[in-house]
């Protein structure tokens, strides 16, 4: 069962099944550079916000090697219903905002409404390894769709070049799945995992 917290700036509502903590397990399936990359994984995934009209989003995975965990992927980030920037709102950097902010309604997020019947969805993260990415998407009732073809890596990173991730809320359970483009192969499926709330 979905609960909407009733404290939720307006903007936020659309994202609010995802709020908390989920933990379960995984597989990884993927070949590339002449390997193949496969096993289960332990994640865990939370989503948590400040009061302000972002999600804030952390993960981290490890590979189960028997009673063993290796770290995998660490990533941080935020999730957002995109909208316009108005002089109500700070940035770029520490600017301030130049304008009083009107607190924003219900009718207002619905005027964001897209024709499929869902809310866009900018999506930043930011992983341990040196990757960036901005995701573009959409999400639609219990179900977000993203993909992205902005990728930005250090020197050092492994090659990366896009990738796609699905979200849905299936029995109860977070399931997702990821698929990339990675060492100069086309998009393809990479992992997929299905996860518990446990706060």
């Amino acid at each position: 069962m979905i609960e909407i917290p009733t404290d939720l700036p307006a903007d936020l509502v659309p994202l609010s099944w995802l709020i908390g903590v989920w933990e379960g397990t995984g597989v990884i399936d993927y070949e590339a550079d002449g390997r193949t990359f496969s096993g289960e994984f332990a994640h865990r995934v939370s989503f948590s916000h400040d009061g302000g009209d972002v999600l804030n989003y952390s993960a981290h995975a490890w590979l189960l090697d028997g009673d063993d965990r290796r770290p995998l992927v660490a990533e941080t980030g935020y999730w957002r219903v995109a909208r316009p920037a108005t002089d109500a709102d700070p940035g770029p950097a520490l600017l301030p905002p130049t304008a009083p902010a009107p607190r924003r309604t219900a009718d207002d997020v619905e005027t964001l409404r897209t024709a499929e019947g869902g809310f866009p969805l900018e999506v930043s993260l930011a992983h341990a390894d040196g990757v960036l990415e901005l995701y573009l998407g959409q999400v639609r009732g219990p179900r977000v769709d993203l993909a992205t073809d902005a990728v930005v890596r250090t020197a050092g990173a492994k090659p990366y070049g896009s990738a796609t991730r699905l979200y849905g809320l299936v029995d109860d359970h977070l399931l997702w799945a990821w698929d990339i483009s990675a060492f100069g192969r086309e998009l393809a499926s990479h992992a997929s995992a299905r996860l518990a709330r446990v706060e």
